[in-house]
Order: C-alpha cells, then sequence, then structure tokens
C-alpha cells in the first residue's frame, strides 16, 4: 500500500535477508551486544566488527536509536533501537513511538530511502503482538506525510500469523 510517498510492504521472512533495503533496524538490548532473537541473528550474520562499533554507542535508553554499518550484511546501514519491556518500562506506548520515530528520523537524516522493521519489543519483552503493531502503523501513518528521503517501509515478520496480523491491518488503513 501506499501513503503519501511511501510504499508499505510486509512480508515473511528474516530480517538480515533484506538483499533489496538500505537499513534494517535492530531490536537491540541497551548494550547493543548479540543477544537471543532479532539481535542475535543480527549481530550473527553482521559478524564481529558490528560489535565493536556498537560498543562505542552503548548503552541506550528505551526508545533510543543509533545507526551503524552493516558489514557482513546486504544492507548498508543497522539502525538499533531498545524497546520498552512491557510491563517495566512506563509509558510503554511512548516508549514504543519512540523506537519507530526515532528510526525514522535517522533514516531520513542520514538519507536512506528504504527501511525494514521487525515487530519492536513483541518477543523477549513481552508487549502484545496487537497492540505493537497499531502504534507502528500509527507512527508510520504520521511519518508519511512529512517523509522526503524514505520511499519503502518493510514490516519483517518472523511468524505466518504475525504477517496475515499485519497484512489485515494494512488493508484497513488503505
Amino acid at each position: 500500500m501506499k501513503l503519501g510517498k511511501i510504499n508499505i510492504e510486509a512480508v515473511q521472512g528474516d530480517i538480515t535477508s533484506q538483499a533489496d533495503i538500505t537499513a534494517i533496524v535492530n531490536a537491540a538490548n541497551a548494550e547493543l551486544q548479540i543477544g537471543g532473537g532479532v539481535a542475535g541473528a543480527i549481530h550473527t550474520a553482521a559478524g564481529k566488527e558490528l560489535s565493536k562499533e556498537t560498543e562505542k554507542l552503548a548503552p541506550i535508553r528505551p526508545g533510543e536509536a543509533v545507526i551503524t554499518g552493516a558489514y557482513n550484511l546486504p544492507n548498508k546501514y543497522i539502525i538499533h533501537t531498545l524497546g520498552p519491556v512491557y510491563g517495566f518500562n512506563q509509558p510503554e506506548m511512548g516508549f514504543l513511538t519512540d523506537c519507530y520515530q526515532n528510526a525514522l528520523n535517522l533514516a531520513e537524516k542520514n538519507n536512506i530511502d528504504s527501511i525494514a522493521f521487525p515487530a519492536i519489543s513483541t518477543g523477549a519483552f513481552g508487549y502484545p503482538f496487537e497492540e505493537a503493531t497499531d502504534i507502528a502503523l500509527s507512527v508510520i501513518k504520521d511519518f508519511s506525510k512529512k517523509a522526503n528521503s524514505i520511499k519503502l517501509v518493510r514490516f519483517v515478520l518472523f511468524s505466518q500469523s504475525d504477517y496475515e496480523y499485519y497484512i489485515q491491518k494494512l488493508d484497513e488503513l488503505a
């Protein structure tokens, strides 16, 4: 679907295999190091150089975002953001909104034309998937009114059910 100048799409797959995307977003931990889930997959695929670069940028707080090179990944950049732990980092909605907003702002600042997001905070951090999806799409909808360099936003969902939910929500947004 298209909002303003931005094409928005959802795919089921692996965030580390988005070769046609300029920047992928890492659902990072505060220390910006290898972890489980998305952070583990990205760090493993990118290689040890990524951990060396992120050491200098850590720690980050919930909602913050930083940018690095992508090293062995097929992308040019990785934007790392720390999502809130549901029930712990308050206000969760504000922090999650900041994650998406700050990642998009960094992409614009770096003249990035395409960005891929995972479902931030919905894994080990326990954010309810449906609520997190609504926040993500709301931020993208608002951002589309002022976007300059970004032409494509892709949501990369790991499970079939998450992918189907995003497709349903995108249809409702159209």
